[in-house]
């Protein structure tokens, strides 16, 4: 079982290159992070990368983490980031105009400094970040209205980078998603393999499913055993045993079932689940970008 994560894909270190280049015409960065890990899907150089620019966070996929600790988390990230930060869902459309309203309330000095100079309004160039699978792509088609951004459940779907027009106001950049060269954090690491937001032969299925049971027995212990109708000890063998999944020889089928509980959990099939604990990135309030 490799208990190691790292992955480097050519391609998302390419995007980022692209994403410094195209930084000059960017206006107001729209950040988007998955709820479900909201430190280990924050992307550590972000401030770096995005440098004064204005930014609205985007708290994604709330709908299948802890309400509770939404709450917790958006707090948290408005006072990292010093901006709105909003719990959205890429299955729920009646925040698309509330979205609008926060990017165009953050470009409100774009605005006065255009009608200071005597200049015509312009629409506000917006660029869309994020690291693989974080639903960066399901926002745009979400805010436009259509499907032109390509989506997929793998990470790294995105290729290519396009104007999408959201509102006659605003212009929307579409980026691929974006991860640290070097996964130098293996707890973030491997919770970033726990939501499929890194590539599936980067890891063991194994073991992420076993630390992913670890996080949920600690954190949510009755969930989960109801889920799975256990009393004994929450394993992946007792997983499989209690459905008689068996491979020949008797012994308890762990290839199929790490599969079926890391399908369970991002589907949000278990429950809904927030991995990240503050506590646990205690390093949180003293780390500097």
């Amino acid at each position: 079982m490799n208990n190691h994560i790292h992955w480097y894909p050519g391609h998302i270190a390419k995007a980022e290159r692209q994403l410094k280049e195209k930084l000059g015409q960017i206006d107001v960065v729209l950040e988007v992070i998955d709820a479900r890990i909201p430190y280990s899907s924050k992307y550590q150089n972000s401030n770096k990368l995005t440098g004064n620019k204005l930014k609205v966070v985007l708290l994604n996929k709330s709908d299948v983490s802890d309400p509770n600790k939404n709450k917790i988390w958006k707090e948290k990230l408005e006072k990292e980031y010093n901006c709105p930060c909003i719990l959205t869902t890429t299955k729920n459309q009646k925040d698309t105009k509330f979205i609008v309203e926060k990017i165009l309330k953050c470009a409100n000095p774009i605005f006065e400094k255009l009608k200071q100079k005597g200049l015509l309004e312009r629409p506000i160039r917006t660029m869309v970040i994020g690291m693989p699978n974080v639903g960066k792509s399901s926002v745009i088609n979400k805010l436009t209205g259509t499907s032109k951004t390509k989506t997929g459940a793998k990470a790294g779907v995105t290729r290519s980078q396009q104007w999408v027009r959201v509102h006659n106001k605003i212009e929307l950049l579409d980026t691929p998603g974006i991860i640290p060269t070097v996964q130098e954090n293996q707890t973030s690491a491997v919770r970033l393999a726990m939501v499929n937001s890194i590539s599936e032969n980067a890891y063991d299925n194994e073991y992420v499913a076993c630390e992913l049971l670890k996080i949920l027995d600690k954190y949510y212990p009755d969930e989960i055993r109801k889920y799975y109708k256990l009393d004994n000890d929450l394993t992946i063998e007792n997983i499989a045993l209690s459905r008689n999944w068996i491979v020949k020889g008797g012994a308890p089928d762990i290839i199929r079932t790490s599969q079926f509980i890391l399908t369970n959990f991002r589907d949000g099939k278990i429950g809904n689940f927030t991995l990240d604990e503050p506590e646990d990135f205690w390093f949180w309030y003293f780390w500097k970008e």
